[in-house]
């Protein structure tokens, strides 16, 4: 598995080295009031990749924001259910009156099932 993802990263580098080895004339960017940026392409390329991946990042924090708030408001309303409150029985201890149904969901607790079963 980790030759594969070694494999995996060497193609990438290598594909975006031979992309910036092939685009390295000056390219020409305007912008308002005739300010001009010259900068090779692949300068230009790369800025208008990081800027997206910004403007993404910024749009997203909010909702990020709003679902980290809601799990945390969930686990504090949440019952802390710990072992000492869960009895795990054997099916062998149980009488017909102890067996849980679905519509139960209260914990059982009786005697400790038989060891060696």
């Amino acid at each position: 598995m980790w030759l594969l993802q070694l494999v995996l990263k060497a193609a990438i580098f290598f594909t975006l080295f031979a992309f910036a080895l092939n685009n390295q004339h000056e390219a020409m960017v305007h912008f308002f009031f005739g300010t001009v940026w010259q900068a090779p392409m692949v300068l230009v390329v790369l800025l208008a990749f990081v800027m997206g991946v910004a403007v993404g990042v910024v749009g997203m924090v909010p909702r990020w924001w709003r679902q980290r708030r809601v799990a945390q408001k969930a686990l504090r309303d949440a019952p802390e259910e710990t072992a000492a409150s869960r009895v795990v029985m054997s099916p062998a201890v149980y009488q017909d009156s102890d067996r849980p149904t679905k519509k139960s969901s209260r914990a059982l607790t009786t005697e400790e099932p038989p060891h060696g079963i």
